[in-house]
């Protein structure tokens, strides 16, 4: 289940994320939501 949280982004990610998402909705046929985006860039950076 999701939890909301609130947490502050510096402008440097929130660019690098908002390019992923871009990239990412340009690969696929709906939306990318930024939520989305986060959770799936934390989950491959954890992996490693």
């Amino acid at each position: 289940m999701a939890k909301r949280i609130t947490i502050m982004i510096d402008n440097d990610l929130d660019k690098k994320l908002r390019l992923i998402q871009a990239k990412m909705i340009q690969t696929t046929s709906s939306s990318v939501s930024y939520s989305k985006v986060i959770n799936e860039t934390l989950r491959n950076s954890i992996k490693k």
